[in-house]
């Protein structure tokens, strides 16, 4: 029920953000020199001449029926642009938050386990600096060091030029690549991963590295460790059994929440490593005023977020099985 409010306000604020902006679309349609009869053709057509609620109105009527308009740069329906580039930005995505979240779990429990050592204070610099370095700036300075300096990974891109991209089945190139059999594909796509990957990542094991030592620290003071200690329980079993998987609830909080940090990276890092997504897709059209593709784009973001946040709701079952009788 929440969702459907949520992605009305979505599809609500959007909307109108979008029409208040100082921009014809129709302009770019007709081009720069197109007359005043053609112009309000191309207005009437796409129902731009139409007062706001009006458009708003006719807009959610489409939507209700599947349809996402038609793109004014691409002269392609959105949905079908979507089709195309939704996958690239999900590998790429989900890629970094897997590695992210890993790592981040990995440094965090490090620190908290060696704390007030050298190590300790290793990981918190290593988690302040990937909090700190923005994005678009890590992946200009990677692309300089890995690409220009060392010729060690590509430039950007899901492959290298002329390159033949296995059947589509997923989408997923790397998955699509070993569903059919392609390791020589499958190499050359993580190649290409690597760079915006690790960019996008970085960020992530910084907050969660934090996270997890703050709230291992607290749990490793608890009467609970001390007594499964005290029953001769190993150190490992009681860190990885007990104080870890409690330990894990804020984090597990703050993925499904860092989701959207995510997505807002994703819009500069595609753009700069010329990756084929719906960030470098948006980008494109809200800087061409392409209203439907920017409500498309916004509107699958959106999806994405919520359903990010319930499948962290359904985690909680797991890491707390007491929720399950409240």
């Amino acid at each position: 029920m929440f969702l459907v409010f949520v992605l009305w306000g979505v599809t609500l604020i959007t909307f109108f953000l979008a029409r208040v902006a100082p921009a014809d679309p129709a302009r770019l349609i007709a081009g720069p020199h197109a007359n005043a009869i053609a112009l309000a053709n191309i207005r009437h057509i796409y129902g731009l001449d139409k007062p706001l609620p009006v458009q708003y109105v006719r807009y959610m009527g489409d939507l209700f029926r599947g349809n996402l308009g038609t793109s004014f740069v691409t002269r392609r329906p959105v949905r079908s642009d979507l089709n195309v580039f939704l996958p690239a930005t999900i590998e790429l995505a989900l890629y970094a938050l897997v590695l992210g979240s890993l790592l981040g779990v990995l440094v965090g429990t490090v620190a908290a386990v060696r704390r007030g050592t050298a190590i300790d204070v290793g990981a918190r610099f290593v988690a302040i600096a990937g909090l700190s370095m923005p994005a678009f700036w890590l992946a200009m300075l990677f692309q300089l060091v890995f690409f220009s300096r060392l010729g060690w990974l590509p430039f950007g891109g899901r492959l290298d030029t002329g390159a033949v991209p296995p059947p589509h089945m997923t989408g997923l190139i790397t998955v699509d690549a070993l569903l059919t059999g392609r390791l020589g594909t499958f190499v050359q796509a993580l190649q290409h991963l690597a760079l915006p990957v690790i960019t996008l990542a970085l960020a992530e094991v910084g907050l969660m590295a934090r996270i997890v030592r703050t709230s291992l620290l607290e749990e490793l003071g608890e009467d609970y460790v001390r007594t499964a200690r005290a029953k001769g329980l190993s150190g490992t079993a009681v860190l990885l059994r007990h104080a870890l998987r409690n330990a894990l609830m804020p984090a597990v909080t703050v993925l499904g929440l860092e989701f959207g940090v995510l997505a807002g990276g994703v819009f500069l890092v595609e753009t700069i490593f010329a990756w084929p997504g719906i960030g470098r897709y948006a980008y494109d059209a809200i800087r061409a005023s392409d209203y439907n593709a920017t409500m498309g784009v916004t509107l699958v973001v959106a999806l994405l977020y919520v359903g990010i946040n319930l499948i962290v709701d359904v985690a909680y079952l797991y890491l707390d099985p007491r929720i399950r009788y409240t």
